[in-house]
């Protein structure tokens, strides 16, 4: 079943078109990356999936549902939830405290809600280490587990993620792609996964677009990406 069908979307920066026509599906239950260099788009197409940029022509269609241009907040109500790059993560709150945020828009009953929290500790248990300290006062890696963490308290059905490896220590990046695996064989959510480190990505995906100057010039299985020249000689140093 097709959850996400991204058609032929074009999206703007005043005059300068960051995307052309671009045009993507995911399935339920897959973890689909999109890789690209610097300035490919990658960003601006998960923005626009979420709501922070209207498309100017083309159609987002979640779970048989047009959510093309609507507001932000809107498309987490649909379980669409976005874990930004850079990890955005409120700085003066603690690690708990951003976590009821994540689940702000359910409004659920303060006893649910602990026991969901206790579910993101399970996930993470260096957040709970860390519960009552400062999100600022995080490491680069626990500041992106919290990101995630807050994303998961939406109950998304389809996960965005952004450059989750961005900024995070050699031995922690391992550690969260493991997680993003986990959250999509556990948990059974889908993942959309922003991603320049290409190898880490392709080793957890199952399939992939390629994304250079706001075309998909490339799609397939991770397998068939591993093995196309242009992959190997451009994302994957080989």
């Amino acid at each position: 079943m097709k959850v996400l069908l991204v058609q032929n979307v074009k999206t703007y920066y005043g005059n300068i078109q960051a995307l052309k026509e671009v045009s993507l599906e995911i399935r339920e239950g897959e973890i689909v990356t999109l890789i690209g260099g610097n300035g490919a788009g990658k960003t601006t197409t998960l923005k626009t999936i979420a709501g922070l940029l209207r498309p100017r022509e083309g159609k987002i269609i979640f779970n048989s549902k047009d959510i093309t241009g609507i507001p932000a907040h809107k498309v987490v109500s649909e379980s669409v939830v976005l874990v930004p790059e850079g990890r955005r993560v409120f700085s003066k709150l603690t690690v708990e405290e951003n976590l009821q945020i994540g689940a702000y828009c359910r409004k659920e009953k303060k006893n649910k809600l602990v026991s969901e929290i206790k579910e993101i500790y399970n996930i993470f248990p260096r957040l709970e280490e860390r519960k009552k300290q400062y999100a600022g006062t995080l490491s680069g890696g626990e500041q992106q587990m919290l990101a995630i963490g807050r994303g998961l308290m939406a109950k998304p059905k389809l996960l965005l993620l952004d450059e989750p490896s961005m900024g995070v220590a050699p031995i922690v990046v391992k550690e969260i792609f493991q997680v993003i695996k986990k959250i999509n064989q556990e948990l059974r959510t889908t993942v959309f996964l922003v991603e320049q480190n290409a190898k880490m990505a392709l080793a957890i995906a199952d399939r992939g677009y390629v994304l250079e100057t706001g075309k998909i010039t490339l799609q397939g299985t991770t397998e068939e990406l591993k093995e196309s020249e242009e992959v190997k000689r451009a994302y994957l140093g080989v």
